[in-house]
């Protein structure tokens, strides 16, 4: 690719390029004899024709904003000159659904097998609180067996997991805010990534124990326990108490070993973030190539963030199963311009400064990238935020677009693997789900190698196309899958990522 352009336009239609390379002041564009009038960074936009104040600005063939300003051929084309405007879009409720072929080989995983049907692919204990009173007592338990060497008897279990948060009191009990976390917590509790639970509270929150487990089974094999501090008499007795249930499970845990399942059972939670200009062109279109893949071989793909998926929608709505399934996703885009204006808050606060270094422009442009990583399979179903997820292919999980809470809620929905594509770089891990991270860029892959899982950068740098990425990254979820670790596991990430989404007044 010695010769490979410096500049790339997407779609015909398209009034703007996208530089390759940092590109000086003065050098031209190629065959159009159009010399740059001032330096462009990598990832940023150049005009490849006038276009007129007013005039709608063209990436992927799709409206990413309007120009505020007149901008010349040439001219970089940035927050200087563009801005959201006004857009309308044809939703088009499933008029271009089409099933994707399933695959011709069946592929599978070594997972765990858990009572209720569901596969692991990782097999920690989970320590989970009801509210931010017992997070700390939940860590104390968590030190002390480690301190105590509990786990050297059980070497199936990889690891334990204290789960805690900032929230389960202080709120109302009767709306949408309390809904959301119980989902949460009860989603996390049944998690096939948890070999086992022990739930603690401290007893006179608002999200009570008994309401969590509500006299029913929460896991089909029984392995959760159930404590408040209060009723066992304070911190030192709960520790005492909690290392005694902590073994408990942790011998039936210990009894799942890895053995084969079907890819049905895999389910991908699809994340993006500090996106850059090269997010919708490497990264994310390889994932979607991916993400096909997956469903094709009958598992679950997940796309999130609605606030980020803003003025692409309709490129969901098009894919969609039916009619009702479209408009489920209307609904939470609806619900969102309501949320943020009741707030005091913008649809078009995206994208962040670092997008906005990395060369995205407007949230209209961030969400078509980001979109890309649905790939083209249709979209089954819309959830809400930590709702189980009870079909395959690809569905999508109403979040917002901060990146740990997001994935809190497709975890909490059961995902049991987290893919995340990154320009401006990522240290983040999200136990007891593995993550696999993915840079847009070779610049950023290179720099931040430790922390990266796939380069998508080789795309532009060496010409790989992005069915063989997809491919790439298809083969990696499942050796991930099957226990192979990933660089955020390496690091030890996941401690404090669990992030569940907070709605409504903290009193």
């Amino acid at each position: 690719m010695n010769n490979r352009p410096r500049m790339l336009t997407l779609n015909p239609d398209d009034n703007v390029a996208i530089a390759l390379d940092d590109i000086a002041a003065g050098e031209g564009m190629g065959s159009t004899g159009i010399d740059l009038p001032q330096s462009v960074a990598r990832g940023h936009k150049i005009a490849v024709s006038p276009i007129l104040a007013g005039q709608k600005v063209l990436r992927y063939g799709q409206t990413i904003g309007q120009a505020t300003a007149d901008i010349a051929a040439g001219e970089h084309v940035h927050v200087q000159n563009l801005g959201m405007g006004e857009h309308v879009q044809d939703y088009g409720h499933s008029s271009e659904f089409v099933a994707l072929e399933a695959a011709q080989v069946a592929r599978t995983f070594n997972g765990y097998h858990r009572a209720d049907g569901r596969v692991g692919t990782r097999n920690y204990l989970g320590i989970l609180t009801s509210v931010n009173c017992s997070g700390s007592v939940a860590k104390f338990i968590a030190e002390a067996a480690e301190k105590s060497g509990l786990l050297d008897d059980f070497p199936n279990i990889d690891g334990i997991v204290p789960i805690t948060h900032g929230t389960g009191c202080g709120m109302s009990g009767d709306n949408e805010g309390y809904d959301t976390l119980f989902r949460t917590l009860s989603g996390y509790a049944q998690h096939p990534n948890f070999g086992g639970i022990l739930l603690i509270g401290l007893g006179c929150e608002v999200m009570q124990i008994a309401d969590l487990v509500g006299g029913r089974p929460i896991r089909a094999d029984g392995a959760l326990r159930y404590m408040t501090i209060q009723q066992e008499g304070g911190t030192r007795k709960t520790i005492e108490k909690g290392l005694v249930e902590l073994r408990g499970i942790a011998e039936q845990a210990d009894a799942a070993t890895r053995a084969p399942a079907s890819l049905s059972h895999l389910m991908v939670g699809m994340q993006c973030g500090g996106s850059d200009g090269y997010s919708g062109i490497t990264a994310n279109p390889a994932l979607g190539m991916a993400s096909d893949l997956v469903v094709r071989h009958g598992g679950t793909t997940i796309l999130s963030e609605t606030s980020e998926i803003y003025g692409a929608e309709h490129l969901l709505t098009r894919r969609a199963a039916n009619v009702e399934v479209g408009e489920k996703l209307i609904a939470r885009v609806r619900w969102w311009e309501d949320y943020t204006a009741r707030n005091k808050g913008q649809m078009d606060n995206n994208p962040s400064p670092g997008n906005k270094r990395g060369g995205l422009t407007t949230i209209l442009e961030k969400s078509l990238g980001a979109v890309a990583k649905s790939g083209s399979a249709p979209l089954t179903d819309v959830y809400l935020f930590a709702e189980k997820i009870d079909k395959r292919g690809f569905v999508f999980m109403d979040s917002p677009g901060f990146d740990p809470c997001s994935v809190t809620g497709q975890i909490a929905s059961g995902a049991n693997l987290i893919v995340f594509t990154t320009g401006r770089g990522s240290v983040s891990g999200y136990m007891p789900t593995p993550c696999i991270k993915i840079a847009t860029n070779s610049e950023m892959y290179q720099r931040m190698s430790e922390d990266m899982d796939v380069n998508c950068g080789d795309i532009i740098t060496e010409g790989v196309s992005l069915a063989d990425k997809g491919e790439e990254i298809f083969e990696m979820f499942i050796r991930i899958a099957s226990g192979e670790q990933t660089k955020s596991e390496d690091l030890g990430f996941g401690g404090v990522e669990f992030v569940p989404w907070q709605i409504g007044a903290v009193m």
